[in-house]
């Protein structure tokens, strides 16, 4: 018997919510597989298309054998020749630098905002790039770019130091001040304008070869990039990634409600920010230094990505990484193409690809921005 008043379906209620949560939970899943699946497609595509375009273009067929010919067991599948070394020595560093710098601007851009709560956090926000180009300039102003052999090193090392003196005076004036959020980013932007200012004043007293040498530096490009320097942007890249992706859910805690929440949800605030802002930097650091200055990518990507698969920064990172590598490498096919035989640096035509593509994605999906 049922007692009077008593409703029988009340039990069954939180079972049914639980069941429809899950049911979400699920659907959200499977349409983040799909839309990751969709990129990886498209970066994939567009690797080819980049690999195969140029110059001389060669089929995709011809590409691909090439590629597998680096394989072991397949080495005859080669064809020696011009075709071969320009795609192995020319096409194929630029197109893994490309993706590098996407996908580490793009990472440290996602990490950078959501330890500071600020959409308009990035590395170039926060000083590094600004310090890149002024370490740069250095090394030009000084013609140590031109010393045979040890030209090249001078300016990247230079680049790179000042970006890491750059990121030690952010966290050094954070720390004083308790390292919170809005200390972390009024020192970037202090430091931003203080390179800034410092590389105009280097350009002020270059001659003119001296000061097209640095104006082109600060454009960003990926031209001559070699094995080396894909291997030391790439390997400082993914040693830090890791660490961004192990702290995704303390970026959770500090999205959904800053320092007080991620507090109380057990995580060691300060030392977390140190953590995640030192490996976003130095894979920052390392890739500006090879590419010069393409600050758009870790403001934008993270904001499309944000967009396409919402907020969840487990999911965020690596989909930024697509994104941010995707942005990139069209940004660098349409510099190569369009005005051939002229190349327009890749600083330049991320903002054109960039700008009108989150422009359409924050009109249609205003609704998601604002959530």
């Amino acid at each position: 018997m049922t007692m009077a008043g008593a409703r029988p379906d009340t039990p069954t209620e939180p079972s049914a919510a639980l069941l429809t949560l899950q049911q979400g939970i699920t659907s959200l899943r499977v349409c983040r597989w799909r839309v990751a699946l969709l990129a990886v497609l498209v970066l994939g595509a567009t690797v080819l298309a980049s690999l195969s375009l140029g110059v001389q273009a060669q089929p995709a067929s011809t590409v691909l054998r090439e590629l597998l010919s680096l394989l072991p067991g397949l080495e005859f599948l080669a064809t020696p020749g011009a075709a071969r070394e320009v795609l192995l020595q020319l096409r194929l560093p630029r197109t893994l630098m490309a993706l590098v710098c996407g996908a580490g601007l793009a990472m440290a851009g996602v990490a950078m905002q959501g330890i500071t709560r600020n959409p308009l956090v990035s590395p170039y926000t926060l000083g590094i790039s600004p310090a890149a180009a002024f370490g740069a300039s250095i090394a030009i102003l000084l013609g140590w770019n031109s010393l045979p052999g040890t030209g090249a090193y001078w300016m990247v090392g230079l680049a790179f130091f000042s970006a890491l003196v750059c990121a030690v005076g952010v966290l050094g004036l954070a720390a004083l001040r308790g390292v919170n959020a809005i200390v972390l980013v009024l020192a970037g932007v202090a430091f931003t304008y203080l390179f800034g200012a410092l590389t105009a004043t280097l350009q002020f007293f270059a001659n003119e070869q001296q000061l097209a040498a640095i104006v082109h530096w600060t454009f960003g490009s990926l031209n001559g990039r070699s094995w080396h320097e894909v291997g030391v942007a790439g390997g400082v890249w993914l040693l830090c990634a890791p660490v961004l992706l192990l702290h995704a859910g303390a970026l959770n805690a500090f999205s959904a409600g800053g320092d007080d929440v991620a507090a109380s949800l057990g995580v060691a605030v300060a030392r977390t920010r140190i953590a995640v802002t030192l490996a976003a930097v130095l894979s920052s650091a390392a890739i500006v230094s090879f590419t010069g200055v393409i600050g758009f990518v870790g403001l934008v990507a993270p904001h499309i990505a944000r967009l396409l698969i919402g907020g969840d920064h487990r999911a965020l990172l690596p989909f930024a990484a697509l994104v941010g590598a995707l942005l990139v490498l069209l940004a660098d096919m349409a510099g190569r193409l369009l005005f051939a035989p002229v190349v327009v640096p890749v600083g330049i035509v991320v903002a054109f690809v960039g700008v009108p593509l989150f422009l359409h994605l924050l009109l249609t999906r205003r609704n998601e921005m604002a959530a």
